[in-house]
């Protein structure tokens, strides 16, 4: 697949503008808008920005999802839930949020997390009549050593065919995260990776020019569109 590539002079209002037209377009075909979010600290000021937008979001036609989850209560700091809470959940009208955030439950053991979350996105995919749970946008950061989401170099998720989700141990933190699969990430309507540093700069040049092994570089969405913006 060949990735469509943006280096954006004004990083938050480019992804900011991504997101809602992605809004709008999911609204007008399915009349609802899955997003799934990311974690670290460069998707932020885009969800701050998208928490005061005065563009096309519904709210109550909205299901939030997430790409992976430290194994940490939701209050914790190292919580990607609790950055997305604080940087948009909680100053935007979600009338249905035990339905809409679909949060990973980090303070379970990492295998139950990862069933429950499988279980509870089958559950929407199957009223949809979906084979499997199809996001409409799909937000992916990247690491210096080429991980997503907690696809990490050497770890077992990146062999997993037919599991949405797994408890996936990452021995360069030495912890157990939760983290999609490529089978559901691949899934998706749109896929897009928000980067920014200099650092990286490296690791996503080899992806772009296909010389790359790295857990990002095998993100290729079969029906979809692949974006990478970088800042």
């Amino acid at each position: 697949m060949t990735p469509e590539i943006h280096h954006a002079e004004a990083f938050v209002e480019d992804a900011l503008a991504l997101v809602l037209a992605e809004a709008e377009k999911a609204y007008r075909a399915r009349g609802e808008f899955r997003l799934s979010l990311c974690g670290g600290g460069t998707p932020r000021p885009v969800y701050e920005a998208l928490a005061v937008a005065s563009g096309p979001i519904d709210w109550a036609k909205t299901v939030i999802t997430f790409g992976d989850e430290r194994c940490v209560p939701p209050d914790h700091a190292r919580s990607n839930y609790r950055m997305a809470r604080e940087a948009l959940l909680d100053h935007v009208s979600i009338p249905d949020p035990e339905n809409q955030v679909l949060r990973m439950r980090g303070e379970l053991p990492p295998t139950e997390a990862a069933a429950h979350y499988e279980e509870t996105l089958r559950s929407h995919a199957n009223r949809s009549g979906e084979a499997i749970f199809t996001h409409d946008l799909l937000l992916l950061g990247m690491g210096e050593d080429g991980h997503t989401a907690s696809l990490f170099p050497g770890t077992t998720a990146l062999d997993e065919n037919d599991r949405w989700v797994v408890a996936n141990h990452v021995p360069k933190f030495d912890e157990d995260r939760i983290t999609l699969t490529y089978p559901l990430i691949n899934a998706a309507r749109h896929v897009c990776f928000l980067v920014t540093g200099e650092n990286k700069r490296p690791v996503y040049e080899k992806i772009f020019a296909s010389t790359s092994d790295d857990p990002a570089a095998r993100i290729s969405p079969g029906d979809g569109r692949l974006t990478w913006l970088i800042g």
